[in-house]
């Protein structure tokens, strides 16, 4: 039930690694397996405290296991830096200190996240709270480090992380981010799948308008994890008694957070992943999602809504990449169409020859 283990041991030296919610979890075991392999990471997390404290941790456990001689703390670059996810003006504060800072970005993954929030919850700028830190903050954040994560010399790599949970999201074509006036009230469960699953689409689109550019995107789900802290407001795990008849069947069936590190770290690290975009990855490999998350006209409904409502509470500087996201769009469609045509002509080709052969088969029994 633990699942694979990453399958390769890169070195990643001196490549810039941004990760959300690195402070604790899957985003600590991430941060520390990826300092390991000589990558320069930051911790983007509200928590500066425990961001500190995280950073300091892994310092010291990597000059520990002898990595690099004892002397050599300095070389390690694990860093804290300040990001609340529920405000865009934190967002974009971060985003201007960090292209300020450093002179590219190599890798950015968006792993921070909320389960089991306050019901009807907003947000300071008036988004589901689920909604915002999932998906909506993530998406912000991707589209103003995308100038630096194309400077990358090995490809800057996106990674997005979802969950199990996407599947049983429920969704409206017309309004995907559930923000209209017609809009339902989601339960937490609810409102936690939704918000996965537009960070599944999102990652569907992206992909595609950023084709042909040296900058990938994925997304992975690090499956059932336990000591994540992210079940602290489950109203199940609210009782005693529960969490302790529930511990040694979740110790049994749900990964440890460095098993459910080892995704997000394949994406990272494998150079055999540098040409792989708009994946969906479970377990270290490629994936099925579901139904709705492979489908690409929501995805590009979704992708344009939330530029739409980002425009309204932010300054979005990627207005003009939508035209040239329809048209690449059209294209994508075109060829597409052009791919189904040439199957159909190559499959009516195929029938005709036998049809054709039939009759001969016919007469030889005959005679």
């Amino acid at each position: 039930m633990s699942g694979q283990r990453c399958p390769n041991n890169n070195q990643i030296r001196d490549q810039i690694v941004v990760i959300t919610g690195a402070n604790s979890g899957i985003g600590f075991e991430i941060a520390k397996a990826l300092a390991a392999r000589g990558g320069r990471i930051v911790l983007a997390c509200r928590n500066m405290v425990a961001a500190e404290r995280a950073a300091k941790v892994i310092k010291r456990e990597l000059v520990c296991q002898r990595i690099y001689p004892k002397d050599a703390e300095a070389e390690f670059f694990v860093e804290a830096r300040y990001l609340d996810l529920c405000s865009f003006a934190s967002v974009h504060h971060f985003a201007h200190r960090i292209t300020g800072e450093f002179e590219r970005i190599d890798v950015l993954i968006n792993n921070a996240g909320i389960i089991f929030g306050r019901a009807g919850a907003r947000t300071i700028d008036g988004f589901d709270e689920h909604l915002q830190v999932n998906y909506l903050s993530h998406f912000l954040l991707t589209q103003l480090l995308l100038p630096h994560l194309r400077r990358s010399p090995s490809g800057g790599r996106v990674i997005n992380v979802t969950a199990h949970a996407h599947m049983a999201a429920k969704i409206d074509f017309d309004d995907p981010l559930n923000v209209g006036t017609w809009s339902v009230n989601f339960h937490a469960r609810e409102a936690f799948a939704h918000s996965k699953l537009t960070v599944l689409l999102a990652t569907r689109w992206l992909a595609r308008i950023l084709k042909g550019t040296p900058v990938t995107v994925n997304c992975c789900t690090p499956g059932l994890v336990r000591g994540t802290r992210h079940l602290r407001n489950s109203p199940l795990m609210s009782a005693i008694s529960v969490k302790l008849m529930t511990l040694p069947w979740r110790w049994l069936f749900m990964k440890n957070p460095f098993e459910g590190a080892q995704c997000a770290i394949r994406l990272a690290t494998d150079p055999k992943l540098k040409n792989v975009s708009g994946e969906y990855f479970n377990d270290c490999e490629v994936a099925q999602s579901s139904f709705q998350g492979r489908d690409i006209a929501l995805a590009k409904q979704l992708y344009m809504q939330t530029i739409k409502e980002l425009e309204k509470v932010t300054k979005l500087t990627i207005a003009k990449d939508i035209e040239y996201a329809e048209t690449l769009a059209l294209d994508c469609e075109q060829q597409q169409a052009e791919d189904c045509s040439e199957v159909e002509n190559r499959d009516k080709v195929a029938k005709e020859k036998k049809q054709k052969k039939k009759p001969q088969l016919i007469k030889e029994k005959a005679n």
